[in-house]
Protein backbone atom coordinates (compact mmCIF):
# COMPACT_ATOMS: atom_id res chain seq x y z
CA UNK A 1 0.00 0.00 0.00
CA UNK A 2 1.14 3.62 -0.51
CA UNK A 3 1.72 6.15 2.12
CA UNK A 4 -1.56 8.45 1.62
CA UNK A 5 -2.07 11.08 4.20
CA UNK A 6 -4.48 11.94 1.38
CA UNK A 7 -7.21 9.72 0.72
CA UNK A 8 -7.46 7.84 -2.51
CA UNK A 9 -11.06 10.26 -2.87
CA UNK A 10 -9.56 13.18 -2.19
CA UNK A 11 -6.96 12.66 -5.05
CA UNK A 12 -9.66 10.84 -7.59
CA UNK A 13 -11.77 14.11 -6.99
CA UNK A 14 -8.64 16.31 -7.85
CA UNK A 15 -7.76 14.34 -10.87
CA UNK A 16 -11.39 14.97 -11.52
CA UNK A 17 -11.29 18.49 -11.58
CA UNK A 18 -8.05 18.37 -13.32
CA UNK A 19 -9.68 16.45 -16.07
CA UNK A 20 -12.82 19.11 -16.30
CA UNK A 21 -10.69 21.93 -16.43
CA UNK A 22 -8.32 21.04 -19.60
CA UNK A 23 -11.97 18.83 -21.14
CA UNK A 24 -11.56 19.90 -25.22
CA UNK A 25 -7.58 21.82 -24.58
CA UNK A 26 -5.58 18.40 -24.38
CA UNK A 27 -6.28 15.18 -22.96
CA UNK A 28 -4.10 13.75 -19.87
CA UNK A 29 -2.08 11.27 -19.62
CA UNK A 30 -1.87 9.20 -16.58
CA UNK A 31 1.28 10.42 -15.56
CA UNK A 32 0.36 14.17 -15.99
CA UNK A 33 -2.28 13.70 -13.19
CA UNK A 34 0.01 11.55 -11.22
CA UNK A 35 2.91 14.21 -10.98
CA UNK A 36 0.36 17.19 -10.92
CA UNK A 37 -1.33 15.41 -7.95
CA UNK A 38 2.13 14.75 -6.17
CA UNK A 39 3.16 18.01 -6.54
CA UNK A 40 0.29 19.69 -5.24
CA UNK A 41 -0.01 17.30 -1.94
CA UNK A 42 3.34 16.45 -1.31
CA UNK A 43 5.68 13.09 -2.16
CA UNK A 44 5.50 12.49 1.97
CA UNK A 45 1.69 13.25 1.33
CA UNK A 46 0.55 10.91 -1.66
CA UNK A 47 2.56 8.19 -3.73
CA UNK A 48 1.78 6.50 -7.52
CA UNK A 49 0.47 3.67 -6.27
CA UNK A 50 -2.23 5.99 -4.64
CA UNK A 51 -2.68 8.27 -7.81
CA UNK A 52 -3.10 4.66 -9.66
CA UNK A 53 -5.67 3.59 -7.48
CA UNK A 54 -7.41 7.21 -8.02
CA UNK A 55 -7.39 6.50 -11.68
CA UNK A 56 -8.69 3.32 -11.32
CA UNK A 57 -11.39 4.52 -8.84
CA UNK A 58 -12.32 7.22 -11.91
CA UNK A 59 -12.58 4.50 -14.34
CA UNK A 60 -14.38 2.06 -11.95
CA UNK A 61 -16.81 4.78 -11.48
CA UNK A 62 -17.49 5.65 -14.93
CA UNK A 63 -16.40 9.48 -14.31
CA UNK A 64 -13.13 8.94 -16.71
CA UNK A 65 -12.48 6.54 -19.79
CA UNK A 66 -8.89 5.33 -20.30
CA UNK A 67 -8.50 5.78 -24.94
CA UNK A 68 -5.97 4.92 -26.50
CA UNK A 69 -5.46 6.91 -29.85
CA UNK A 70 -2.92 5.71 -31.96
CA UNK A 71 0.03 4.83 -29.30
CA UNK A 72 -0.88 7.39 -26.93
CA UNK A 73 -2.92 6.62 -23.55
CA UNK A 74 -5.07 9.25 -21.93
CA UNK A 75 -7.58 9.64 -19.10
CA UNK A 76 -10.35 11.39 -20.28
Amino acid sequence: MGIATVSIETLADGMFAMITECAGKRNLKAGDLTKAMIAHYGEANCGKDDCRQAIRMLIDSGRCIYSYLGDRKSVV
